[in-house]
């Protein structure tokens, strides 16, 4: 008989028995590590899932990508919550037949190793589904399990530049700017996690699970739309820097304060421009506007964009948000991170949470963007040593 995956604890340190969550009774083996595969994971484990994240004695790299917080990094706590800890060296025959075991009693394994790995270690597709035939196997990669690029290393920047979107990402003079945070790394997790939960229903309604292979640079490359519509429409893209929501547009851009604060401005839809152009006394701007004929890019864009960057440069960040975001016109301050924890929207939404523990941890967690049903959300348990719940393995 298969031993089971441990089950879900409480009671170390300030560890509580969560509420039970949608995805409650799925059970994930999370071969992941670094930040999407985690991502991923979490995502499922705040819904609900049995996630067992199998690490290495060395333990995932994120542990030390970073400042450590206890013996640990403070990224590497934020995507790993709500888990349980066990080692295995899947190259060791005792501990692939314990891992086999568990894929036996599991609903989903996820993994992000070079393509092939798996296969090589011989636990590849033909076992896993040979052994539970309605498993869901979820492959997250780089550039995808086929393919000319498939075995090669990369990160998100290498997976940007390839999809066309860090082109498109650039400062005035036309130079790519790094994103403040991996895009495609993100927006792959949530393809992962689509992708998997699609695979759970079909194999719940066919008793079949399947290979899900999710490319981070796939993921990101398919979410590229405006860029898509301009080569459909001329062939190809346009400069950096000119599209309607790059920066060509007036109604759509940041500006810089007196007290070098930003404002970004979003008035995208004309009645929004109406009243930010009435708000800044310039009625001589409304029909300056792309829906009534500015082309994003052009001369006339340019000199309207100008005559904003001066408007708004005479004034500081606070008077520009006291004036302008009663109006509902679509303008926003540039928060930090650290501004942001704190805005009156995120507390509204319970979207900080404190997170009290006795031993190393966050102070606070970033909920998941969802919630289910009227429960407010909370942290029952964060990431764990390497290797935790190895006795109850």
């Amino acid at each position: 008989m298969a031993s089971r995956a441990p089950e879900v604890l409480a009671g170390r340190g300030s560890d509580r028995i969560r509420p039970p969550g949608p995805l409650n009774g799925v059970r994930v083996l999370d071969l992941t590590r670094l930040l999407p595969g985690p991502a991923a994971t979490r995502q499922l484990a705040d819904m609900g899932a049995d996630v067992l994240k199998i690490e290495t004695v060395d333990g995932d790299p994120a542990r030390r990508m970073g400042p450590l917080l206890g013996d640990t990094t403070p990224v590497f706590l934020a995507l790993n919550r709500h888990k349980r800890f066990v080692t295995l060296d899947l190259k060791q025959k005792d501990d692939r037949a314990r891992f086999l075991d568990w894929v036996s009693d599991a609903d989903v394994v996820v993994e992000s190793f070079r393509p092939g790995t798996m296969a090589r270690l011989d636990i590849g597709w033909e076992r896993l589904s040979a052994l539970n035939p309605k498993l869901v196997l979820c492959s997250l990669s780089g550039f995808g399990q086929t393919g000319e690029l498939a075995a090669r290393a990369g990160h998100d920047i290498n997976y940007l530049a390839l999809s066309g979107v860090l082109e498109q990402n650039a400062d005035a003079t036309g130079r790519p700017v790094l994103p403040g945070f991996p895009i495609a790394d993100i927006v792959g997790a949530q393809a992962a996690v689509g992708a998997i939960l699609a695979a759970l229903l079909d194999a719940r309604a066919s008793g079949r699970g399947q290979q899900v292979d999710v490319s981070l640079t796939d993921a990101v490359f398919a979410q590229h739309v405006f860029a898509e519509a301009d080569v459909n429409l001329s062939g190809q893209s346009p400069p950096p820097g000119s599209g309607l929501l790059t920066g060509g547009a007036p109604c759509y851009n940041v500006y810089r304060c007196i007290d070098e604060r930003y404002l970004a401005v979003g008035a995208l839809e004309y009645p929004f421009w109406r009243i930010l152009c009435t708000a800044l006394s310039r009625p001589d701007l409304v029909a300056r506007h792309w829906s009534r004929g500015e082309v994003p890019g052009s001369a006339e864009a340019a000199e309207t964009h100008e005559i904003l960057c001066a408007l708004f440069a005479a004034r500081p960040l606070a008077e520009w948000c006291a004036l302008l975001e009663p109006l509902d016109c679509c303008v926003s301050p540039v928060l930090r991170m650290d501004e942001a924890m704190r805005h009156p929207l995120f507390a509204a939404r319970g979207m900080v949470v404190a997170q009290e523990r006795a031993d190393p941890g966050l102070q606070m967690h970033i909920a998941p963007p969802m919630r289910f049903g009227k429960s407010a959300f909370e942290v029952a348990r964060g990431a764990m040593q390497i290797g935790a719940d190895d006795n109850e393995a």
